[in-house]
């Protein structure tokens, strides 16, 4: 249970929380409280020291107080998180502590895995929390022996507090109610249902045995769990945590072998030692310092080894030793003597980001590297969405260890040296640390692949594409420098036409690119309607209120618009372009990222080539500026409608997946289907709206969305999407169903088992949560078809 809640409930504090022993305040208060218990089973006895020790083993604070019950912990740990400004779930289906439930407060039922709200404390008690001890007060407790007042039961004692709202009203009022055995009992049971009351009400002023900071969750000590598991044969858990079948290392904390202490490799003779070691070992983790971030003007400083955690060195390449007191090898001598390691089929390369540090190995002159292994994206094929996967993040996340940063070897700003002049032994503690995170990862999150069924997607779709994504950036695309001079010269002079008229409009000069200033202009010289400030005060001229001037007729805010359709396309692409064509081989090279979305799909930047403009005839004027080269052509290919093959699959709709059989116009359907109107000689207009909603389902489009791209109102807009989804009732069910299980577990699969994380899918704000609800429907469509482009 301790595992799937810190899987599965994203907390940032935990503790286990115990009954110190029998007698408590309340035995002071009350002899007879709990007396006729009877004592708990002899072999029931040794469990209680068991638990403690199996919570310990999880890392987790193990708190308990003499004199004061668990449940009077809980209220004060759950008052004090309140008092941070956090929230408090209780872990319990315990009645007494239903109380508690409130702002910031929730309970989850540990064995059904349910919260337990205002709806269950009603549908138990017949009051709301707040009112939980009033009813306990009258009813009593025979398990723990608060008597209360005999003959009322729960509805009884809901109904009295329900009508006079407090037990003292209650007592207050019982003389003058119409004479009755509850009225007798009332009267003659008052003092004991005053000290039932004392007896039932938690108490939330209990000296707290560890401070709130100190319960920050933190992941167990695997060596420790490990050996607990071992000694009492819990060999079922141990293979679910995954501390089966691993390394011998893998199962060692990350605190057994200390950070920081690395060795210089300054002779051949120490390399080869180091080369040999890696073949016994069969596995090594690598990482390459360079002087650029960009691979492919990335030159080779020197590159960190790692065989064990703790256990790194560096091997300086291209450092400037003037002023120290060292050497390094040649680059040449240095790879010659690596080539067969990394050429070694028995010996696994380990690295954070494997595209850039084998591309970056290849441009030095390395002619193999496999096989490969790269912790960003193990750690990606578990946790797409969930947290960023770049190494500090990881080492944090799953080492508890701060990695360096660059900044603090090499200095910040106009200051910040250059890789290759940083003194050595900064550089080995920077490099040799990297390297050893990188080890670290690999050990701790390999064996999770199988837990979490990721290893296929790893192994099969994620790993595979490294090659094939740094053969495409080193390759490169052609881009026609000479076009795209010219447009950058037309779009500056139809700029500077442009800005004429616009000046013109608003009657005197003025910077149009400047937001402040023409925000001025619309909206207090010219003193157009519909002007709203922003939080710093100055007017909004974003393109919605552009557009809904340009609307009513404003020709400035039309111009405008121009102005900036043109400004864009001239600084983003065609001069941007033209910066980027690399010298040496006279083509753009972007940079793939594998790792930055939720969904599994591959991003592109420096520059972006997913999101070169199409729509407009300029746009289309820019995407031709890609050309092949001589004697070759430009392939385009596409998966036909991909993400709606995929809903039809997913959430099973039959009349979808017979018009994909046919080979059917499925736009053509759907507006047949919806709007009941014959698919042969249908207007283009009618298609039209199919496809809108088409492909708006898939990424959750409500009405108002709907409307404004079709140019209808929003209740035209709501008679087709629900007209949709009454012809399609199957993905009404699959959107309910994937929202439930983004809420239940945090994230949503793939048809490919890929964890699509939606971390906002709880959040307090409707906005927030509703943005996440549509990423948990769009996930598993845009996720699926990322795994079948990339396999």
């Amino acid at each position: 249970m301790i595992s799937r809640l810190m899987k599965d409930h994203t907390g940032t504090h935990l503790a286990v929380i115990f009954d110190a022993g029998r007698m408590t305040f309340r035995n002071r208060m009350y002899d007879a409280y709990k007396a006729h218990r009877p004592e708990p089973p002899p072999e029931l006895v040794p469990q209680f020291a068991l638990i403690r020790e199996a919570t310990r083993a999880f890392g987790l604070p193990c708190i308990e107080l003499e004199d004061w019950e668990a449940d009077d912990l809980i209220a004060s740990y759950a008052k004090a998180a309140k008092a941070a400004g956090g929230e408090a779930i209780i872990v319990s289906s315990d009645k007494d502590l239903m109380q508690l439930i409130g702002p910031a407060v929730f309970m989850l039922d540990p064995i059904k895995n349910t919260p337990i709200g205002l709806a269950e404390v009603e549908a138990k008690f017949g009051v709301t929390p707040d009112k939980v001890v009033e009813v306990q007060a009258l009813i009593g407790d025979s398990v723990d022996n608060v008597p209360g007042v005999p003959g009322i039961g729960p509805k009884g004692a809901a109904q009295l507090i329900g009508e006079y709202g407090t037990l003292e009203a209650v007592l207050e009022a019982a003389p003058a109610m119409k004479p009755s055995k509850r009225r007798d009992m009332l009267i003659a049971h008052a003092e004991a249902a005053r000290m039932s009351k004392a007896l039932v009400r938690l108490r939330d002023d209990a000296p707290l045995p560890e401070p709130i900071e100190d319960l920050a969750l933190r992941h167990w000590d695997e060596q420790v769990l490990s050996a607990f598991l071992d000694a009492n044969q819990f060999r079922s858990i141990k293979h679910r945590l995954a501390l089966v079948d691993m390394p011998a290392e893998a199962a060692a904390p990350a605190s057994m072998a200390p950070f920081g202490d690395y060795a210089t490799i300054a002779t051949l003779e120490a390399l080869q030692t180091l080369v040999a070691a890696a073949r016994t070992a069969g596995r090594i983790a690598i990482d390459c310092q360079t002087d650029n971030r960009l691979s492919l003007h990335g030159n080779l400083v020197g590159i960190a080894f790692a065989l064990e955690p703790g256990a790194a060195s560096y091997l300086p390449l291209g450092h400037n030793l003037a002023l120290e007191d060292a050497r390094q090898l040649g680059l040449e001598e240095a790879l010659a003597a690596l080539a067969a390691l990394f050429a070694d089929p028995s010996v696994m390369k380990i690295f954070h980001d494997a595209k850039y540090n084998t591309e970056v190995l290849t441009r030095a002159g390395v002619t193999a590297i496999a096989p490969v292994d790269d912790v960003m994206l193990i750690s990606y094929a578990q946790d797409a969405g969930n947290f960023a996967h770049d190494a500090a993040t990881l080492a944090q996340r799953h080492l508890g260890h701060t990695a360096k940063t660059f900044d603090e070897v090499a200095g910040s700003g106009r200051s910040r040296l250059a890789f290759a002049d940083v003194p050595l032994a900064g550089a080995t503690a920077y490099a040799g640390e990297a390297a050893d995170v990188a080890l670290r990862l690999w050990l701790a999150l390999k064996p999770q692949l199988r837990v979490h069924h990721a290893l296929a997607l790893y192994e099969l779709v994620e790993k595979r594409l490294i090659p094939v994504l740094a053969a495409m950036e080193a390759y490169g695309v052609q881009v026609d420098r000479e076009s795209l001079t010219a447009m950058s010269v037309e779009f500056e002079g139809r700029m500077a036409e442009i800005e004429a008229d616009i000046q013109r409009l608003a009657g005197r000069n003025f910077a149009v690119g400047s937001p402040k200033q023409l925000g001025e202009i619309l909206f207090e010289t010219l003193k157009l309607p519909g002007g709203k400030r922003g939080k710093n005060g100055a007017w909004s001229t974003d393109s919605s209120v552009l557009e809904g001037l340009a609307e009513q007729g404003v020709d400035i805010a039309q111009r405008v618009t121009d102005w900036r359709q043109l400004a864009k396309l001239k600084s983003t692409y065609a001069d941007a372009l033209i910066g980027q064509i690399d010298p040496v081989t006279g083509r753009v090279h972007t940079s793939f990222s594998m790792a930055a979305t939720t969904t599994g799909r591959i991003s592109s930047t420096d520059p972006n080539l997913q999101n070169i403009p199409i729509r407009t005839q300029e746009g289309a004027r820019i995407r031709k500026a890609f050309i092949a080269a001589p004697g070759c052509s430009l392939v385009s290919a596409d998966y036909s409608q991909i993400e709606l093959r995929l809903l039809a699959h997913v959430a099973d709709i039959p009349a979808l997946k017979e018009s994909f059989a046919k080979a059917e116009d499925i736009h053509t359907r759907t507006a047949s289907e919806v709007f009941g109107v014959p698919m042969g000689g249908m207007d283009a207009a009618t298609r039209r709206r199919a496809k809108a909603i088409n492909f708006g389902i898939i990424y959750g489009i409500s009405a108002f969305g709907l409307a404004r791209q079709l140019g209808i109102t929003g209740g035209e807009a709501k008679t087709y999407i629900d007209a949709y989804f009454k012809r399609y009732p199957e993905i009404r069910a699959y959107m309910e169903a994937t929202k439930a299980q983004a809420r239940e577990f945090g994230y949503v699969l793939s048809p490919f088992g890929r964890r699509c994380w939606v971390p906002r899918i709880k959040d307090k704000l409707p906005q927030l949560r509703a943005y996440a609800e549509r990423q948990a429907i769009n996930a598993p469509l845009q996720g699926g078809a990322a795994d079948i482009i990339k396999y």
